[in-house]
């Protein structure tokens, strides 16, 4: 019995003298596994604390771009490029929208909107950059000019970044009457547009911008030369195939130099009824440009249009164009008379001498004297 105790003594005794070695190292291993727990649960806690903090950061810059899209501000800021993927269907479509209530909830000074019909360049730039200077809450400009043009105008300029995208457009052609739509559908774009006034690279101003704007701006009517040619170039240009959609007794004639308010743009970008007539059946010699916005505007809306033009033009020396002007033409005398010749058209229902703002033709040539005497006869 007491070996056999003995030799149980001998292996509890043994049993509890493990080295002292074994238990530090657990001891050590234990600690080394809460150490690195503790490491993962830090990291974690720290990990949710910063996507907390970026959270907030992340979501006040995606909010203002849903906001910006969602506000008022939003349709009626006017587009700052005005590059667009749109094509003329969309684009007309997209200008057509009208707004039903006439109260405006905003604030906005109406601007009039300057539509440059061009092949090219500007020549006559200068002059209408001194024209528009100090005006600019008071009007736009949008250029249509050939695709493989490339403009070259300084940043500073009033011209910078106005081109528009556009296409070919051929005189005498339906292309002309498109790029004529084209630019007041872009001009369309901004609420604030709300006379159109038509013009080529050969046109300048007769008066200063306030006299201009005035006039335009309170006018009750529309300024587009409308009238009836009984004439071969007239009447004689109509096809009775546009019958009865257009009637040869609407059949008018005028310029493609005209000024319209925003109702008769929209009118015009948003025709489906009397533009597919004149793009099928008046082709040269019809001109649609010459025929299309006269009767077509003169069937819908006569009573908001005054048939005159305000862009003077000289035909006394003949043939298809009005005459050129040149270096040579432009002297006192000739700017004195274009600014203050004596003539009478109605104005708002009144008899006034004040019927001409522009004019044409003039070349490049024209532009260092109508420069020098532009302050003394046009009024800056």
């Amino acid at each position: 019995m007491k070996v056999e105790f003995g030799n149980m003594g001998i292996l509890e005794h043994g049993k509890d003298n493990k080295p002292l070695s074994l238990k530090v190292l657990q001891f050590l291993l234990l600690f080394l596994g809460l150490g690195i727990a503790l490491s993962i649960l830090s990291m974690c806690m720290l990990r949710f604390a910063e996507i907390k903090n970026v959270l907030p950061v992340v979501q006040s810059r995606i909010n203002p771009c849903f906001q910006q899209q969602n506000s008022l501000e939003n349709w009626i800021r006017p587009l700052s490029n005005l590059h667009h993927s749109m094509n003329d269907a969309e684009l007309f479509w997209r200008a057509s929208f009208v707004p039903q209530m006439k109260n405006l909830p905003f604030k906005r000074t109406p601007k009039i909107a300057f539509l440059f019909l061009t092949r090219g360049s500007l020549p006559l730039a200068p002059l209408w950059e001194r024209f528009f200077k100090g005006n600019e809450e008071r009007y736009s400009i949008y250029i249509h000019n050939l695709p493989s043009y490339k403009p070259d105008f300084p940043s500073s300029s009033v011209f910078y970044g106005r081109q528009i995208p556009s296409q070919v457009a051929e005189w005498g052609e339906i292309s002309i009457t498109d790029a004529e739509r084209r630019l007041l559908a872009n001009a369309l774009l901004d609420i604030s547009n709300e006379r159109f006034i038509i013009l080529s690279e050969s046109c300048i101003p007769l008066h200063n911008f306030s006299v201009i704007y005035r006039y335009i701006s309170e006018s009750k009517y529309s300024f587009v030369n409308v009238f009836d040619d009984p004439r071969s170039v007239g009447r004689g240009r109509y096809n009775w195939k546009m019958s009865p959609v257009v009637k040869i007794t609407q059949w008018r004639k005028g310029s493609q130099w005209f000024e319209v308010n925003r109702k008769l743009a929209v009118d015009i970008v948003s025709d489906e009824v009397y533009y597919p007539k004149f793009k099928r059946f008046c082709k040269p010699p019809c001109y649609v440009d010459e025929h299309y916005f006269p009767t077509m505007l003169h069937i819908q809306s006569p009573h908001l249009l005054t048939n005159t033009s305000l862009t003077w033009v000289d035909w006394h020396r003949g043939g298809a164009h009005p005459a050129t002007f040149g270096k040579a033409d432009v002297t006192d005398k000739f700017l004195k008379q274009l600014s203050e010749g004596q003539r009478t058209c109605v104005y708002n229902n009144q008899t006034t001498s004040y019927c001409l703002l522009f004019a044409r033709k003039f070349s490049p040539s024209a532009l260092d004297p109508l420069l020098k005497l532009s302050y003394k006869y046009l009024g800056f």
